[in-house]
């Protein structure tokens, strides 16, 4: 799996994505929870808690009946500093104690993932990938460039957040 690049066209750091220049955000965060894959699933697999380990998710809102799986879709209410937008998502990846997997297909386009890799001792490394594209009025490519470090340093946060839960 390669992550960042130059070049147009290579996959990115979400499976199946592609990168499309610089106005695609490429961000990967990862930390190691205190806590097997399954025990981790169990907590993961309930998306509407993730508001509660997420700061930036301000509220999660079902579009139908379905909770859990591929197919389910939602919308986040997402918030970073004065920004606040809707985020459209259907979870295309669900493998239970090791993946999940999200197409974002509202304002901020693109593709997340969720990964659980075991470690020894009963510990998981989590590993959390987005590619996401940035609308013109979100400043498209500048926009992109300067929400790297910012989502970064908020992801790292929202990590030891979910950390805290095990």
């Amino acid at each position: 799996m390669r992550h960042g690049g130059a070049d147009r066209g290579r996959r990115g750091p979400v499976s199946g994505a592609r990168r499309y220049g610089p106005e695609v955000a490429d961000i990967r965060v990862s930390i190691v929870l205190g806590a097997p894959p399954e025990a981790v699933w169990s907590d993961l697999e309930d998306v509407a808690a993730h508001v509660e380990w997420m700061a930036d998710a301000v509220a999660i809102r079902f579009l139908g009946d379905q909770r859990r799986g591929v197919g389910t879709r939602f919308e986040c209410d997402t918030r970073v500093g004065p920004i606040t937008v809707t985020d459209v998502m259907a979870i295309t990846e669900w493998e239970p104690g090791e993946a999940m997997g999200v197409d974002h297909v509202g304002v901020v386009a693109g593709r997340g993932r969720f990964t659980l890799t075991p470690l020894w001792g009963d510990r998981t490394r989590f590993t959390w990938e987005e590619s996401l594209r940035f609308p013109w009025w979100l400043g498209g490519p500048v926009g992109a460039w300067a929400a790297r470090p910012v989502l970064r340093w908020i992801w790292r946060r929202n990590l030891a957040r979910l950390a805290a839960r095990f």
